[in-house]
């Protein structure tokens, strides 16, 4: 009988197929899966060549337990109860946020007592996009948290591994693909069951190499924060300066008391405009009155802009591909007054066609119209975001030549537009403005040159905290690299 590799050499592949997408492999190769992608990627490869113990993680794990889910009838709407750890509570570094939290009231103490997440324990992310299964957190808050059926809590046996060490291990495997080559998908979902999971092998140095990489990533993590705190430091003056500029001295709020929180207003105030005390406040007044006590013309912003106009919302079917035509929505307006595509979404060209006046060119201004951002600003400041379109989430803003974009954008982003943009809010189950109410909003008109002046300094700070934010990331990736070589090798 000839032997497997003999039979192996036998085969030979057509030249007329492309070698890099098709290869042969040997029955005692296989390891309990069939699909190719796995054994294509050789993602373990490492671990041929490594000088480290090689154990599972069932070998390095006390326990590993999945949680619960529960649906929006069983939560907490009150936001008074105990927060559920979902993968939205990760972020892209493997640390814990809680900018959107689901919570559960006190039945569930009891009940589910065995998934009150403790200090020292895993937190991976099992069911998610494919490109996101294996986000992990290590948890070391005070207080009550429970975990969702999307999160498996892993307690290590510290003996052999410290917990922040395998933190640190499968957040790297997640960053070369290896949950993304290993998830089984289903319903538009990816995810790694315990089984598997418990399967995965890891590299596992002595001690001293375990407490070097976790010092490695605490001295990159420090100086992230750092940095950025640094950055927004710069970025918290523009608001400052740019108010200084204009002339504009905003009011201090009243102190919230029953008294100052009830007052009166005439009739013909009211009349022919909203009804709903919210809007007449006399602090929006004062603002008001001192936007235009400015140094300068105030006008309102219909008078400034060339076009606005909302987007519309896809038909005839949405691609994932980058042959359409980029879909530019609330989600895709940064921080940072810029447009920013992290994650694209595409409309059909004869979609983007029936719809060119809201194409976008460069420079033209994107104003959230809806929901939880509403307000939000970003500039098209990137050929590629040009030649475009818009969702029905914003609107399009496009200046008028005697009006520096750049300069309206942070005027739009600054703190006295920004209350009288609250103040022009309305709706109940989702909330907006309208295209009429944002054309009255009041705006200071400087000459073009001192328009031009105030937009290159702010641009000037801008750059400074992009810079910063430039390092942080290079510094990131050094760690990474660093980590990976000491361990990956």
């Amino acid at each position: 009988m000839q032997s497997e590799k003999s039979n192996k050499s036998q085969f030979r592949l057509s030249p007329a197929l492309n070698k890099s997408r098709v290869f042969i492999l040997q029955k005692s190769e296989i390891e309990k899966r069939l699909d190719p992608l796995y054994y294509a990627s050789n993602i373990f490869g490492f671990l041929k060549t490594t000088n480290y113990k090689i154990k599972t993680i069932r070998e390095v794990a006390e326990y590993t337990i999945s949680g619960f889910g529960v649906g929006r009838e069983e939560q907490d709407l009150t936001e008074n109860g105990f927060i559920q750890i979902r993968p939205t509570n990760l972020d892209v570094f493997g640390n814990l946020k809680f900018g959107r939290n689901v919570y559960l009231g006190n039945e569930f103490l009891e009940c589910k007592k065995y998934n009150i997440v403790q200090k020292g324990e895993i937190l991976f992310n099992n069911t998610n996009s494919q490109e996101l299964v294996g986000k992990t957190a290590y948890f070391d808050l005070d207080g009550t948290y429970f975990h969702s059926n999307h999160i498996t809590r892993i307690r290590v046996d510290e003996k052999v591994i410290r917990p922040k060490f395998l933190w640190l291990l499968l957040n790297l495997y997640q960053k070369r693909k290896i949950f993304y080559t290993l998830c089984t998908n289903w319903n538009n979902q990816s995810g790694v069951g315990i089984d598997l999971l418990n399967s995965i092998k890891l590299v596992i140095p002595n001690f001293d190499i375990q407490d070097k990489v976790i010092a490695i990533h605490q001295k990159a993590y420090e100086q992230k924060k750092t940095n950025e705190a640094e950055a927004e430091k710069l970025l918290s003056s523009i608001d400052h300066y740019l108010l200084k500029e204009l002339g504009i001295k905003l009011p201090e709020p009243a102190e919230n008391t029953l008294k100052n929180r009830m007052f009166v207003t005439k009739i013909n105030s009211v009349s022919g405009n909203r009804f709903d005390p919210f809007f007449h406040q006399a602090y929006f007044i004062e603002v008001e009155n001192a936007i235009k006590s400015s140094n300068f013309r105030t006008d309102i912003l219909r008078n400034q802009l060339s076009f606005i106009e909302s987007g519309s919302r896809p038909k005839g079917g949405a691609t994932k591909d980058d042959e359409g035509i980029l879909s530019l929505g609330g989600e895709h307006v940064n921080n940072y007054c810029e447009v920013q595509v992290r994650t694209a979404k595409y409309i059909p060209l004869e979609f983007h066609q029936s719809i060119l006046s809201t194409e976008t060119k460069l420079n033209d201004i994107l104003f959230v119209k809806d929901g939880a951002t509403t307000g939000k600003v970003g500039m098209i400041n990137k050929p590629d975001y040009a030649g475009q379109n818009i969702n029905e989430h914003v609107f399009l803003l496009r200046p008028i030549p005697e009006i520096n974009p750049f300069y309206l954008v942070n005027y739009l982003n600054s703190k006295a537009a920004q209350i009288v943009i609250k103040k022009l809010i309305a709706g109940a189950t989702v909330t907006g403005i309208t295209k009429d109410a944002l054309k009255s909003l009041p705006i200071p008109v400087p000459p073009l040159d001192k328009q031009k002046e105030i937009a290159e300094h702010i641009t000037e700070i801008r750059q400074q905290a992009q810079q910063i934010k430039d390092n942080t990331t290079e510094l990131l990736k050094k760690a990474s690299e660093e980590i990976q070589e000491i361990l990956l090798q």
